[in-house]
C-alpha cells in the first residue's frame, strides 16, 4: 500500500472534498492546461489527481487514452475513474511514480507539492517520467493573500482558540507553499526556462452553509479544529468566518489566486 500524503484532505470523503477546495478544481485545471501549453497529440500525467478535476480537463483536450493519473487515496482514484473512463489511473504517491522514464510530454501537479512527504523527490520523479523537451508544471494557492476562503476560516479559528488553531497548523506554512520556494524547487530540480506566474480560479456557493459543509464534516486541519471545539466554540468559529466573508445570505462567489511554476526538461 502506498504511503499517504501529508495533505490533511487526503482522507476526506469524495463529496466533502469536492465541496472544499475541490470546488475550485475545474477552473484551476483549465488555467493549468493553458499555462502548461497542453495540445492535442500529447500524453500527460496528473500527479495527485484527487477526484479528477485536472484529469477530466486533460482528457477533454487529449483523449482519455492519452492521460494518466495517480493519487494515494483509493476513494479519490475510484471517483476519478468514474469521471475519466479510459485514463490510466493508479493508486500511489508522486515520490514513487510507477511509469518508465520519458513517458509523458507533460506532467502536472495541481495543489500537490506542499502535501508531499518529500517534495524534492517528487519533483525529480516528475522530471524523470517527462520526455526531453517536455513540460512539468505545478501550482499552489497564494496562501499569504490570495485565498479568501482559507484566510477567513483560519483567522476565525485563531480568534476562537489561538493555541488550538496553531496546533492544527495556523500561521505555520507548509514547505514549498510559498512562491519563492516553489521556484527554487523547480530550478534546483534542473528544469530549464523556469517560469513563475499567477492564475485565478473561482468557486460558487449556494449560501454560507454550503461553504461551511466541509469544515463541519471534519475535512482537513480546519475540519479537525472544528471537531475539537465544543458547541459554543463551533458557533463562534462559523460566525467569525462568515463575518470575514461579508456574511453572505444567499448565493455568492469567491475567487482565489494560485502561483504556478512551469519548466522544461533539458533536451540533451
Amino acid at each position: 500500500m502506498a504511503r499517504e500524503l501529508r495533505s490533511p484532505v487526503a482522507g476526506a470523503a469524495v463529496d466533502a472534498y469536492d465541496r472544499h477546495v475541490g470546488r475550485y478544481g475545474a477552473e484551476l485545471a483549465r488555467e493549468m492546461v493553458r499555462v502548461t501549453g497542453i495540445r492535442a497529440g500529447q500524453r500527460a500525467l496528473d500527479v495527485g489527481c484527487g477526484t479528477g478535476a485536472l484529469t477530466v480537463m486533460l482528457a477533454e483536450v487529449l483523449g482519455a487514452g492519452n492521460v494518466a493519473g495517480i493519487d494515494p487515496s483509493e476513494r479519490f482514484v475510484a471517483a476519478c475513474r468514474d469521471r475519466a473512463p479510459g485514463a490510466d489511473l493508479r493508486v500511489g504517491i508522486g515520490e514513487e511514480l510507477p511509469w518508465s522514464d520519458a513517458e509523458f510530454d507533460a506532467v502536472l501537479a495541481q495543489l500537490v507539492v506542499y502535501g508531499m512527504n518529500d517534495a524534492r523527490r517528487g519533483a525529480a520523479e516528475m522530471r524523470r517520467v517527462a520526455r526531453p523537451g517536455g513540460v512539468v508544471s505545478t501550482c499552489i494557492w497564494d496562501f499569504e493573500g490570495g485565498m479568501p476562503l482559507l484566510r477567513a476560516v483560519w483567522d476565525s479559528a485563531l480568534d476562537v482558540d489561538a493555541e488550538l488553531a496553531r496546533s492544527f497548523g495556523a500561521d505555520k506554512p507548509d514547505p514549498f507553499s510559498r512562491p519563492h520556494e516553489l521556484e527554487e524547487l523547480w530550478r534546483s530540480t534542473g528544469f530549464e526556462g523556469v517560469e513563475l506566474g499567477q492564475i485565478d480560479a473561482g468557486a460558487d456557493y449556494a449560501d454560507f452553509d454550503d461553504l461551511w459543509y466541509p469544515f463541519a464534516s471534519g475535512v482537513g486541519n480546519l475540519g479537525r479544529f472544528h471537531e475539537a471545539l465544543d458547541e459554543a466554540g463551533r458557533k463562534r468559529f462559523k460566525h467569525g468566518a462568515a463575518e470575514r466573508l461579508g456574511t453572505p445570505s444567499g448565493p455568492f462567489r469567491l475567487t482565489a489566486r494560485a502561483w504556478y511554476a512551469r519548466g522544461t526538461v533539458p533536451a540533451g
